[in-house]
């Protein structure tokens, strides 16, 4: 499978994707295809709060972490000058395809390769439900899309898996915290109850619900990520207690993960944890269904969905797509 044969020659490359969580973790599977096909190694421009996805991989050299003030039009583009003059003698390896990755590779000095985004492709999937540019959207994931920058003959999406490099410490530090709350030895199911768009998690009622039923049948859980705190009164609700890699490392010793579509979704998949994931607005034309050999995706067919890109969409339905997911439903798939 060779690289594009104009880019042979240089083997280290600035990537940049900012994004949010899901986006970036995507790339990590890229990157360690490209290092093991082609020896190359990175930098990785992201927002600062996802540095900690590329902590302990070996195909990373360094990652470059942007705030937000940075990100303001003036400031990006001094700092694109600046980076593209340190980073001269590398390639650019656009995973974005954003105004703000453009002006980088204006600037930049060495070879620059791009990602498809298929943004044609997807509009007029959503305004049309065009057959012919759903069966392109289809053929490819998130992951493939990114290694198409490099060779348009992109491996299976399950040869491009995320994946995260935890540490000894942080495993047994996890493990010591399960041990503590849940028992020892415990393999608990993992509820992610939030996402970046709220029609695209299931309704907080169905996530109580679907606890209690956990509960009925014996099946240990707990709570992660960002957000309300649906279960306050819960020792197990570890809402907004954890860091990033303190997040993958738990979900590292759980049994299975249930999400919406979502950045942790992509995490339990970089560490290995089996997805249980529920998909509503959003749908396998984006790319984002994960590949693991035991994820599983449970979705209701609606001729609404999909409603938006990214879950923005005003919904006339009520989120029936997920709403009509009932607990019972979604324990027994799990299941």
């Amino acid at each position: 499978m060779p690289a594009h044969n104009a880019h042979r020659s240089c083997n280290r490359w600035l990537a940049f994707r900012l994004g949010h969580l899901g986006d970036v973790a995507l790339s990590t599977g890229v990157l360690v295809r490209l290092g093991r096909d082609f020896g190359w190694t990175f930098a990785f421009a992201t927002k600062r709060p996802w540095a900690g996805i590329f902590t302990g991989n070996p195909y990373v050299e360094q990652v470059i972490p942007l705030d937000t003030p940075v990100l303001r039009t003036p400031a990006f583009v001094s700092w694109c000058g600046r980076i593209a003059a340190t980073y001269k003698d590398w390639g650019l390896l656009d995973l974005h395809g954003s105004l703000r990755s453009r002006i980088l590779s204006a600037l930049w000095r060495g070879p620059v390769l791009r990602s498809p985004k298929m943004a044609l492709d997807r509009r007029l999937f959503l305004h049309t439900r065009s057959e012919a540019s759903a069966k392109r959207l289809r053929l490819t994931s998130v992951p493939q899309r990114y290694f198409m920058a490099v060779s348009p003959d992109a491996p299976p999406a399950d040869a491009l898996l995320p994946h995260i490099w935890l540490s000894d410490e942080e495993r047994a530090s996890a493990r010591q915290r399960l041990d503590a709350l849940l028992g020892p030895g415990s393999r608990p199911v993992a509820l992610h109850p939030f996402a970046t768009h709220s029609l695209k998690t299931w309704p907080e009622a169905h996530w109580r619900s679907f606890a209690a039923l956990l509960d009925q049948e014996g099946i240990p859980w707990l709570a992660l990520g960002r957000g309300k705190a649906l279960f306050p009164d819960e020792a197990r609700d570890l809402s907004n207690t954890t860091s990033l890699r303190e997040s993958c490392a738990l979900l590292s010793c759980c049994r299975a993960l249930v999400s919406g579509d979502s950045g942790p979704m992509h995490l339990a998949s970089a560490v290995g944890t089996p997805v249980f994931a529920l998909f509503g607005p959003t749908t396998r034309e984006w790319g984002f269904y994960p590949a693991g050999p035991h994820d599983r995706v449970l979705e209701k067919t609606l001729p609404c969905r999909p409603c938006s890109l990214h879950g923005l969409a005003f919904c006339r339905r009520d989120g029936e797509c997920l709403s009509g997911i009932s607990p019972e439903i979604a324990l027994k798939a799990l299941q």
